[in-house]
């Protein structure tokens, strides 16, 4: 039986956001299921609340809001953080990337947390 998480795109207005309503569709209120892309990648390859069998499916309701609330805004607050953490040799990437978004173009928050949930399971994605 195809295990069912739904994601109240309502509650999303952020990536932090994303972390809390996915975390708890998965594993109930208050879990886990990453809290940043890398740890979100490796959750959605099964074992940490989904079946391993990777037999399951996340409804996305009102994902228009959250495209909207995880678009080119997000992403520069998102790139600006990551640019002031991350190795200095990443540093000329990251800038390239969030001088795109400052012109809203690239990929978006949105956008990256729908290809690793599309890489890493394919067709588990239901947009509503």
């Amino acid at each position: 039986m195809t295990a069912i998480y739904v994601l109240d795109g309502t509650r999303i207005a952020t990536l932090e956001d994303f972390w809390g309503v996915v975390g708890d569709a998965v594993n109930g209120p208050g879990g886990y299921f990453g809290r940043n892309l890398d740890a979100f990648n490796d959750c959605i390859g099964g074992g940490f609340g989904t079946p391993d069998d990777g037999d399951f499916e996340f409804h996305w309701r009102d994902h228009t809001v959250s495209r909207e609330h995880l678009g080119y805004a997000e992403t520069v607050r998102q790139l600006e953080l990551r640019l002031g953490r991350c190795h200095p040799t990443n540093r000329p990437c990251v800038a390239q990337d969030l001088a795109a978004a400052r012109d809203g173009q690239g990929p978006t928050v949105f956008d990256w947390l729908v290809e690793i949930i599309e890489d890493g399971a394919p067709g588990s994605l239901k947009l509503q």
